[in-house]
């Protein structure tokens, strides 16, 4: 285990909850109550600024992420928006979008680093020197609430050697905790079908993993992860028994469920799922709600075939109470519930090859222990990384 790992397990807070947390209906609304001017950036996306804010006229800096890069943010992508946002130009920063202006949004709050690879590396601190407001329009990452951004970063090894390759990582401060979180469920409305779905998947698998965290996990952490995976179950549930468009009626649950989940992992952490997801998102690009999909099923299998009278027991009862199944059924009934909302596809489709599997076991074993460390089966072995890779293929 390193020493981050170390520090993060011997942290003895019951809950972190850095944010302020508001409920409002529409983007007029943020601008009254938070009395936004010309000394705020407001960083978001066209096809969210168009529908939602540009009827409102705000005296803002409005900066489109897409402008910079239309993949999740990169080492690239956070130098060119460092370039063009100056830091002397804004007092404030709001991100409205989801997880990657979520995760550039708190990048835009701290004192910016002399190099960005090494702030990602942990070489360089980290210091929130400005206020953000978070306003996702997704239901799934939770970033709004939490103290980690994600990047794709030139992959190293160990002794700090470059590969030829890259991988996601998270820079972790509870200084880039968001000030104030506005959630809007309009913002949700206009979200196609595709994101959506693999956002909330993405929900779920942040409240399952916060859930069964063998050593970071409180009381009320797991109040949290128990309420966001019944809303989240819920909802998706629905979605499988009236179709697509029963999602609209359910918004607010969505987005409260994945903001709870947030919250939740905050304290308790991700493990595995997030862990050997990272490779996969960095290398091919896969969506960070899809890459944690494609390996979700099959880790809780790995899961129940180690312990399955732990904690995952109480998960499966959880489980089991909202589908209608018995306890000895429930992840096999949450398979098929996924694969009802979302068909799954197998790595080789996201171009995933077979020389993937040793060299992104690799890649966890060296870059990933801050997650591989909270695991539900310890100790996770690079054998069951390459195992989950390989039975994924």
């Amino acid at each position: 285990m390193d020493d981050f790992s170390k520090k993060l397990i011997a942290d003895s807070r019951m809950i972190l909850t850095g944010a302020e947390i508001h409920h409002l209906e529409d983007f007029s609304q943020l601008m009254s109550k938070f009395d936004l001017d010309s000394r705020d950036v407001v960083l978001t996306n066209r096809f969210i600024y168009q529908p939602f804010m540009e009827e409102f006229k705000a005296p803002c800096n409005f900066v489109f992420q897409e402008d910079f890069g239309t993949s999740e943010p990169s080492e690239e992508m956070i130098e060119k928006l460092f370039d063009f946002i100056k830091y002397d130009s804004y007092d404030r920063v709001i991100a409205i979008g989801g997880g990657a202006i979520m995760d550039l949004g708190k990048l835009l709050g701290c004192r910016r680093p002399g190099n960005v690879h090494e702030w990602f590396y942990k070489r360089e601190p980290v210091v929130h020197e400005k206020p953000v407001i978070a306003v996702p329009t997704t239901c799934g990452t939770g970033s709004e609430v939490t103290n980690i951004s994600v990047a794709i970063v030139k992959s190293e090894l160990e002794g700090g050697v470059l590969t030829d390759g890259e991988t996601k990582l998270g820079l972790v401060s509870d200084d880039i905790i968001p000030n104030i979180v506005v959630l809007i469920p309009e913002f949700l409305s206009t979200l196609p079908y595709k994101p959506f779905i693999t956002s909330a998947i993405d929900a779920l698998v942040h409240a399952t993993e916060s859930y069964l965290s063998p050593q970071r996990k409180t009381l009320i952490s797991e109040m949290y992860s128990m309420r966001a995976m019944e809303l989240l179950l819920v909802g998706l549930k629905k979605i499988a028994e009236e179709g697509q468009e029963a999602r609209k009626d359910y918004l607010k649950e969505f987005l409260v469920g994945a903001n709870l989940a947030g919250t939740a992992f905050l304290k308790a952490g991700c493990g595995t799922v997030h862990a050997l997801s990272f490779p996969l998102g960095g290398t091919y690009h896969v969506p960070h709600g899809e890459s944690n999909y494609a390996l979700f099923g099959k880790i809780l299998e790995i899961y129940e075939e180690y312990d399955p009278e732990g904690e995952l027991l109480n998960f499966k009862k959880l489980v089991s109470g909202i589908l209608g199944c018995s306890i000895e059924t429930a992840i096999p009934a949450l398979n098929d519930l996924l694969e009802k909302v979302c068909p799954l596809k197998p790595l080789r489709e996201y171009g995933f090859k077979e020389t993937d599997i040793d060299a992104f076991a690799d890649s966890v074993e060296a870059n990933q222990q801050r997650l591989i460390t909270n695991s539900y089966v310890q100790p996770w072995t690079k054998e069951l990384s390459k195992r989950v890779y390989r039975e994924c293929f």
